[in-house]
């Protein structure tokens, strides 16, 4: 894997455990992304550094984009390399696995299997899984799914920190939340995808 190639990260949950999309569950994810932002690894970024920019082999793993499902997590995020993107995988889903045990009081695996992962490698490609990612709430809801996006955007996303919708958005309050995103490194996750042209807030992936 080049370190030029953003990655789309698919993680399942065991079956049986409580909704993800609930507002305690949701809070404790994004505290988990966030995690770390003031530890001494966190040295050396000129942007503000986040737990998930600091999370593994000095910075060099960074969680993008992010959308929370009822039973599963989809992330956009970078790595130097493979085994740097695998590491801080592995770190980010021990922290939430024993985030998500604590709320809910109990032991065991968390998450079903091994992740999914797939390389963006064009610009078009990055667009699209950006699209996916931040309108996946929606797309369940139209496929009549348990999941509701009442508002313009997902808030279950990292959308409220998103700045390449077309439209102005204002979310209220974001001021008081830790950013639970890293800022993107890589010339196709920051100015490559915008060549075909920026998101709605109204997109919806393909339903089916």
């Amino acid at each position: 894997m080049a370190a030029r190639f953003p990655v789309h990260v698919t993680v399942k949950l065991q079956r049986g455990l409580p909704p993800l999309r609930r507002q305690a569950a949701s809070g404790v994810l994004r505290a988990a992304f966030a995690a770390g932002c003031r530890g001494p690894a966190s040295r050396g970024f000129a942007d503000g550094p986040t737990g998930t920019e600091a999370a593994a082999a000095g910075g060099s793993f960074r969680l993008c984009h992010y959308a929370i499902l009822n039973d599963h997590l989809h992330f956009l995020v970078e790595g130097s390399h493979r085994t740097s993107l695998a590491r801080g995988l592995q770190g980010l889903l021990v922290r939430i696995a024993k985030a998500l045990n604590k709320l809910w009081g109990r032991r065991g695996r968390v998450f079903a299997d091994r992740y999914h992962d797939r390389i963006l490698k064009t610009p078009r490609e990055v667009r699209n899984a950006i699209r996916y990612v931040l309108g996946n709430g929606r797309k369940h809801a139209a496929e009549g799914r348990e999941v509701s996006v009442p508002q313009a955007i997902d808030t279950y996303t990292s959308a409220p920190w998103f700045d390449g919708f077309r439209e102005k958005i204002v979310v209220r309050g974001i001021e008081a939340i830790l950013r639970p995103v890293a800022t993107a490194r890589t010339w196709m996750l920051t100015q490559g995808w915008r060549r075909h042209g920026l998101l709605s807030v109204h997109d919806v992936p393909a339903v089916g």
